[in-house]
């Protein structure tokens, strides 16, 4: 998805190396080069926020790198796994804000959606993404590489072939994977029926 000729060149290959090795000064000189990319992300991630809203495109991307500047010993082997990454945390930094929005509410609606309806949920729907959220915590309790594969896809935006690259594994792994993870993860959203914070049981 993020296949950019303008920024696949070997200078980014050559800094998400270095920052890899554990030069933090590398994303500074990385940033530049991506932060196009990142805006445009953030502003699909917040096309549906009311004018005006304090969480903005900037705003967003600047609470992104900061997060990832955190992160220790990242491993970005491509661009497309650093963007991935890097839409996997915005996805967080909004889901941490939907949460701090969902705190002053009750309930928030039990309305039933699909999982593929991920990518296109607005900020303004804080209790779907809260419901989203919870639901890959439990996943992750049971299997830990579909919950990653579906951040990958779902928050990072990587197609199946980007996902196999970025974690060393065959196409058709990932898709088999998918398939079964997209699955648990509608029966878990029915059975909650996309209720933030329910207590998800065994299985």
């Amino acid at each position: 998805m993020y296949n950019s000729p303008v920024l696949e060149d070997e200078p980014i290959t050559a800094l998400l190396q270095k920052f890899a090795d554990g030069d933090k000064a590398a994303l500074d000189r990385l940033m530049p080069l991506v932060y196009s990319e990142l805006q445009r992300l953030a502003g699909a991630y917040l096309r549906n926020e009311r004018p005006g809203h304090t969480l903005q495109p900037t705003a967003l991307v600047h609470e992104a790198y900061t997060r990832l500047l955190k992160q220790e010993q990242p491993d970005y082997r491509t661009l497309s796994h650093f963007m991935g990454v890097a839409a996997q945390v915005m996805r967080q930094v909004l889901i941490d804000y939907a949460r701090t929005r969902n705190a002053a509410k009750r309930g928030g609606g039990n309305a039933k959606f699909s999982i593929t309806q991920a990518e296109e949920i607005p900020v303004n729907q804080p209790s779907i993404l809260i419901a989203i959220d919870d639901a890959l915590v439990e996943l992750a309790r049971k299997d830990a590489l579909k919950a990653r594969l579906i951040e990958l896809r779902f928050f990072g935006g990587l197609t199946a072939e980007e996902s196999a690259e970025a974690l060393g594994m065959q196409v058709g792994e990932v898709r088999n994977h998918l398939r079964l993870a997209q699955a648990w993860l509608q029966r878990e959203l029915d059975r909650t029926g996309g209720s933030p914070g329910a207590k998800a049981g065994s299985s």
